[in-house]
């Protein structure tokens, strides 16, 4: 793909600087009856971008999904409360960044005024010693946003900044895509931060939130991959941290639109159905998918499952990929468990609570949110019992910890945040216990797999993958998704998906020229 900086960028609701990705040239779409055979395998946002990008040029896609619903990781199920209302418990909250640029992109497929998303007014970052943080009023373009953080937050000042090793520091201001794997990936969050003499509450405040964002405790995750957060959302982007929220439960605002969207272009979905192998076809390239009901040949393949999934998926299919290439799926690693609560409360929260706030120093507690500030089928049951639906993540969880003690620790960290909620009875409440996202540990990155694979109609997609563009979570999900999808396209002539992402390197050459001082590799 090239690429160039789109001065256009600005008029389409992006940060000037952002950068175009244009696909292979090729023609619009597959002539009829030319039209090759695809299995998309996984249904959540790395799935469904691939399914996307194949079915509107005409390709024949069949969708497989293991679960009854669409969504992956942002999936919800219907249930019955002791009340008798019937709700969406979802996998919990998802900030959708306006950096994300091709996830944006994908769900204007069914919303193109992104009317379903609806923005949340700030950012707060609280810490258990008193303090808490807003982005609300920090600028957005830097280096006006970090001037701006510092000139604004009670928990770093300019003598924190002073205090700090400037030069160990430098390299924040020039991160790219891939060299920052290079020299940081093989120091992790905790080892960088110490490095740089960041601020003990500064420090929980402002970065925990982000290595947090991978599930991951500080002390494995990998140093590059929270530079590339801080780049992406902070000193690299325009776009700052505030976001959009999707304003009802995630398979009636986002995903059953598209899954309507994607069959009317002819996709073939199958939710409830697992693969079990994928089988090469010896000479005839493209291979066998096998599911219970039984087997399917394909012209290609896109494997876009979590990294569980991958791992499964390529150790049944004993045809697939050379020994290295397996190995390195086989060292794949999923980060410690998780635990979303959501409580329906016959009472509601103070009207001041903000809809999401970022906690630190809590017992475990990482963010609380109020669902009805945004989520109109809670806002709904709030309005109709006067309570309030009230959700609560703990991450990073360590192996063998008692679940119902953690439960409890959550419930009792919310009363000591949110007081007024000790006076709430309980109505219901709902515990999601997962332990399915990548893990991004120091030192690994050279390992992961890319979207392209030993195979020329098989390709990867999901937020796990090595990518050479500065995008995370989600976006790296949806990112991937139209990737895998695009190299499959110009195997056969077909132009893919133009693409979007944050600047590749710092933005501005100032800060590009401070950051090359940093000479020294940690």
């Amino acid at each position: 793909m090239t690429t160039r900086t789109a001065h256009t960028a600005a008029r389409r609701g992006r940060d000037r600087k952002a950068e175009v990705l244009r696909p292979a040239p090729g023609r619009d779409r597959f002539a009829p009856g030319d039209a090759p055979s695809v299995a998309v395998v996984g249904g959540g946002i790395a799935g469904l971008a691939a399914a996307t990008g194949l079915a509107e040029r005409g390709a024949r896609v069949t969708l497989y999904e293991r679960e009854e619903s669409l969504g992956g990781r942002l999936a919800g199920q219907r249930t019955r409360l002791a009340d008798g209302s019937e709700v969406t418990m979802t996998r919990g909250f998802h900030a959708f960044f306006r950096q994300y640029y091709n996830l944006r992109g994908l769900l204007r497929r069914t919303d193109p005024g992104l009317d379903r998303l609806t923005p949340l007014p700030d950012y707060p970052l609280r810490h258990s010693g008193g303090l808490t943080d807003s982005f609300a009023r920090v600028p957005r373009t830097p280096p006006l946003s970090a001037l701006g953080f510092v000139a604004l937050s009670p928990t770093f000042g300019w003598r924190d900044l002073t205090s700090m090793d400037a030069r160990a520091a430098l390299p924040l201001l020039d991160v790219r895509v891939p060299g920052v794997y290079e020299r940081f990936d093989r120091v992790s969050a905790t080892g960088f931060l110490q490095g740089v003499r960041f601020p003990e509450a500064a420090h929980h405040l402002a970065f925990e939130v982000f290595s947090r964002s991978f599930f991951a405790d500080p002390r494995e995750l990998s140093a590059a991959e929270l530079m590339l957060m801080f780049h992406i959302y902070f000193l690299g982007s325009s776009e700052g941290l505030l976001f959009d929220v999707p304003d009802e439960p995630f398979p009636q605002a986002l995903w059953e639109p598209l899954g309507d969207y994607l069959e009317r272009l002819g996709t073939d979905i199958r939710t409830g159905t697992a693969v079990h192998g994928v089988d090469p076809l010896d000479g005839e390239g493209g291979a066998e998918v096998r599911t219970d009901a039984g087997t399917g040949r394909y012209d290609a393949v896109v494997l876009a499952l979590d990294t569980g999934g991958l791992r499964g998926t390529v150790a049944a299919s004993p045809g697939l990929g050379t020994a290295p290439w397996r190995a390195d799926i086989d060292a794949l690693r999923t980060a410690p468990p998780f635990l979303v609560s959501r409580f329906w409360l016959d009472r509601a929260v103070r009207p001041d609570r903000p809809g999401f706030l970022g906690t630190s120093g809590y017992e475990g507690l990482d963010n609380i949110s109020v669902l009805e500030r945004y989520e109109g089928e809670a806002a709904r049951w709030a309005a109709r019992t006067g309570g309030s639906v009230v959700e609560l993540h703990a991450y990073a969880v360590p192996e063998g910890a008692d679940r119902e003690k953690v439960q409890d620790e959550l419930l009792a960290q919310l009363r000591r945040v949110y007081p007024e909620t000790s006076r709430a009875r309980v109505v219901d409440v709902r515990h999601e216990w997962r332990a399915d996202c990548p893990m991004f540990t120091a030192g690994t990155h050279h390992r992961r797999p890319t979207v392209t694979t030993p195979h020329p109609w098989l390709t990867l997609a999901g937020d796990g993958l090595r990518c050479d563009l500065p995008v995370a979570l989600m976006e790296r999900a949806a990112t991937t998704g139209f990737l895998a999808s695009n190299e499959l396209l110009a195997r056969w002539g077909v132009r893919g998906q133009v693409l979007w992402t944050v600047p590749r390197a710092g933005r501005s050459p100032a800060l590009r020229a401070l950051g090359a001082l940093a000479g020294r590799r940690p």
